[in-house]
């Protein structure tokens, strides 16, 4: 196992506490505070409880974890291996990252913090890529480089089924979201590398799920041309529509065998249930 090196992440990876344990990830749960309260993903918040705060409108944000928590399980690691490499979500949507650099360097080069541009099902791929390069016996410091220098060859679309969680969160104006929801406008949002940007505004869900498939057919033949890539899909809400989504997709790309996972909290906050994601990572193995 390489120089006795352990993996850790956040959840906005949306890896499950289930496969964390199976794979021998260390996950540090996201923050919300709800009503005041404090509450941890995966923790002492369920997808369930979460969506039914969501829809009653409770007044929900979101913040990184703190650093007393962040030191706590690093230090935990140390007592089993000598390094520990760790993969936040991207710097350019959260301040996580950046905070969690600082307190590495308290550690004596042995906490790697990663900061390759990911989150959801592109973030998920680099916690495998690492566990990876870890079985393989590559040092600590080649993983960060490999990870960082590869980041950005990634891509993920998400479309959303409400514009009122876009709204509250101050993405979009009240009065664009009134005449959107009359004139039935589905946003179709991108996430590159540390943006988030619209991509484009089409009218009902039918075309908005068009648009997606049709995105990533333009970046597999652009961008990623000739080269292997993983592909994946992740979804709010309803599991059952998460997977009919999939099979979607998977009927669409069939030379790709599709995974499919649930869009982590502080990106569900952002867009309410019933959104839809599908992206693309250059595959490190």
């Amino acid at each position: 196992m390489g120089e006795g090196i352990a993996v850790a992440a956040d959840t906005n990876s949306g890896i499950t506490a289930e496969e964390a344990k199976a794979w021998g990830v260390t996950l540090i749960p996201m923050p919300f505070f709800i009503d005041g309260k404090v509450y941890y993903e995966g923790r002492t918040l369920t997808q369930a409880d979460f969506y039914r705060h969501l829809e009653q409108n409770t007044e929900i944000s979101t913040s990184q974890p703190a650093p007393g928590e962040v030191i706590e399980t690093w230090e935990g690691l140390l007592k089993h291996y000598d390094r520990v490499i760790y993969i936040p979500m991207s710097s350019g949507l959260s301040s996580s990252a950046a905070s969690a650099r600082l307190l590495a360097e308290d550690f004596d080069g042995k906490v790697l913090v990663v900061d390759n541009k990911r989150i959801s099902a592109t973030q998920r791929q680099a916690v495998l890529d690492a566990l990876y390069f870890v079985k393989q016996g590559l040092a600590a410091e080649k993983i960060r480089d490999i990870l960082e220098q590869t980041g950005l060859d990634a891509s993920i679309f998400i479309t959303v089924d409400t514009l009122k969680y876009l709204q509250k969160g101050g993405r979009i104006t009240p009065a664009a979201a009134a005449v959107g929801s009359v004139l039935n406008i589905k946003p179709v949002l991108q996430i590159q590398g540390d943006k988030l940007n619209a991509y484009k505004k089409v009218r009902g869900w039918k075309s908005a799920r068009r648009v997606m498939i049709e995105a990533l057919e333009s970046e597999l033949a652009r961008r990623f041309s000739g080269k292997d890539v993983w592909l994946g899909t992740a979804y709010s809400g309803d599991p059952k529509e998460g997977e009919a989504w999939r099979q979607t997709v998977q009927e669409h790309f069939p030379d790709y065998d599709v995974y499919c996972g649930v869009l982590p909290l502080s990106i569900s906050c952002h867009t309410g249930p019933g959104a839809l994601g599908i992206g693309c990572m250059v595959r490190l193995y």
